[in-house]
């Protein structure tokens, strides 16, 4: 790999670990503010909005300019959604507008690994940023989960500074502190992102037409036949992942009489087992044999549904790190052969804001699906298995659609073709 390549990582790995302990201390704000139990999955929901009502626009800003300069940007306005939060401003609101930054953030944080590497090293650098955003994803809500700890925050709140007055008094203030540091980091190795030189045609910037541009570009993206396939696989994961997290904390509360310092916990051990599998399929599956895994989505939304039958939480982890690794070894070849398809159809930027669309919708359908059922009472054993059995039967019914295709014509001898 490049030396940039690094850079990277370690910018998205400081930026997606601020997101995740974020997440937790807003959750931990709403439980605070006695807010009812069906606005907690609205935090994540907020958050994938702006990736659906900027993903028209963020791609051709991605590449109107150096991705590094766009990742800084961006990670500012996260900063100062973290900031309307310190300032008592709604948690769904503010972690919406971080949602905003990481909106812009992503076109530039996928794009630039086209730009920078060859077609055969996109599963394997998939597979070191995938496993590194779910290293900050275990690291977060385990973060995340210690801040929001009373007994962790007293220790915070106990230094001050000498004749200077911070006004940090509280618990959620004092993790909200240790957040911004975390995206002060990345926001400095951002500067540090090499300019690849990769140059695109002027970007259009009237509205109108940037929409057309978009649509246009998802259709093509749609009717691919590998593109249609990664994409709908793509977005069935992250839609699912999200409610994943959300569920994850629920059973750990009914199942496992867990509070949500210590049920943060098993998100970090869902997601130890996303980033085995997901470094195990950067080693072993290559691009050519990326659409073999599909089975795989499959078998995890079957074993999801087992979690019902867990009331034991030494058990549990090995299950939620199983669930997590079928996960990973899926999605990663999966989400580089989208990179692949979208980098040869249309420009970097373009191509992974069409991706967001997609998977943020689905995380927007999925989430608002679960916090109706959430508010109905239905008993979480109930949502988990139908949750799981709703994977299983999606990601058989890509499969039959991708066998159909594969009748027509033989769209694996497209993997590896040059830019068009």
């Amino acid at each position: 790999m490049k030396r940039g390549f690094y850079t990277i990582m370690a910018a998205q790995f400081f930026s997606s670990l601020a997101d995740n302990a974020l997440l937790i201390a807003a959750i931990a704000l709403l439980v605070t503010m006695d807010a009812p139990q069906w606005m907690t999955p609205l935090l994540k929901w907020s958050f994938a909005l702006s990736y659906v009502l900027l993903a028209a626009f963020v791609g051709a800003f991605a590449d109107s300019r150096p991705k590094g300069k766009v990742m800084f940007f961006t990670n500012l306005i996260k900063i100062a959604g973290c900031a309307l939060m310190f300032f008592d401003v709604h948690p769904v609101i503010a972690y919406g507008v971080v949602g905003f930054g990481a909106a812009a953030y992503s076109p530039a944080k996928y794009g630039i690994l086209t730009e920078l590497l060859p077609a055969e090293k996109l599963v394997a650098a998939n597979g070191w940023i995938e496993g590194l955003t779910i290293s900050s994803i275990i690291l977060g809500v385990v973060l995340g989960g210690k801040l929001v700890d009373p007994q962790i925050s007293d220790k915070l709140l106990s230094f001050d500074f000498p004749l200077i007055s911070t006004g940090i008094n509280t618990t959620n203030q004092s993790a909200l502190c240790a957040i911004t540091v975390c995206y002060i980091i990345a926001a400095i190795f951002n500067r540090y992102i090499p300019d690849t030189g990769a140059k695109y045609q002027k970007q259009e910037s009237n509205p109108i037409c940037l929409l057309r541009d978009f649509t246009h570009c998802s259709i093509k993206l749609w009717r691919d036949k590998l593109g249609q396939i990664s994409l709908a696989v793509t977005t069935l994961f992250w839609g699912a992942g999200a409610t994943l997290q959300y569920l994850v904390l629920k059973w750990a509360e009914v199942n496992l009489h867990m509070p949500l310092n210590k049920g943060s916990e098993l998100q970090g051990v869902f997601a130890v087992g996303i980033a085995i599998g997901a470094l195990f399929a950067a080693r072993i599956i290559p691009l050519k044999k990326s659409l073999s895994v599909m089975p795989l989505g499959v078998l995890m939304g079957l074993v999801v549904t087992t979690m019902i039958f867990v009331t034991n939480v030494w058990l549990a982890y090995p299950l939620l790190i199983f669930i997590g690794g079928l996960a990973g070894f899926f999605v990663v070849p999966m989400n580089a052969l989208l990179q692949h398809r979208g980098h040869v159809l249309m420009s970097a930027g373009h191509s992974i804001a069409v991706q967001n669309f997609n998977e943020n919708l689905s995380i927007l359908v999925l989430l608002s699906i679960y916090a109706l059922m959430v508010s109905f009472n239905l008993p979480t054993n109930v949502v988990i298995v139908i949750f799981g059995l709703f994977v299983a039967s999606t990601m058989y019914a890509v499969m039959l659609k991708h066998k159909a295709n594969q009748k027509i014509f033989d769209s694996v001898a497209l993997i590896g073709e040059a830019k068009h």
